[in-house]
């Protein structure tokens, strides 16, 4: 068991993304405790642009480490809304706070069913706890 948080009220990816519904059409996405403690000490975070469109799956920014580049994926195809630019002059944030002020960006979709489809292929908190061996 690691002690990695693993909020229950979030939904996840594989990829160790978290997504968090703050409103009809919109998510905010971060990545997971368990893979900032994995990049260890973060140096640099590179986001898409505002009203940039996002394919879901496919990498749309990276993080880089001590350790590594990893890349950031869009959980669901979507358009950006919001990004977290106090990233820029402190990318640690992501350590040290990945479920709150560590948060990477905001995206929108078309329609409220549109995001209840998207989720709905998202993991639970149990579901990617079995992911990382947890």
């Amino acid at each position: 068991m690691s002690d990695s948080e693993t909020p229950a009220d979030l939904r996840y990816t594989e990829e160790h993304e978290w997504v968090k519904r703050t409103g009809p059409t919109t998510v905010r996405i971060g990545i997971t405790d368990y893979a900032q403690s994995q990049l260890g000490d973060v140096v640099f975070v590179q986001l898409p642009a505002i009203d940039d469109e996002v394919v879901g799956g496919d990498s749309f920014g990276e993080i880089e480490s001590t350790k590594s580049v990893s890349d950031i994926f869009a959980p669901m195809t979507a358009k950006v809304v919001a990004v977290n630019e106090d990233l820029e002059s402190a990318p640690e944030t992501v350590n040290s706070d990945p479920y709150g002020d560590g948060w990477l960006a905001e995206l929108e979709v078309a329609d409220e069913k549109t995001l209840d489809i998207a989720l709905k292929d998202t993991l639970d908190a149990e579901g990617y706890l079995a992911v990382v061996g947890d």
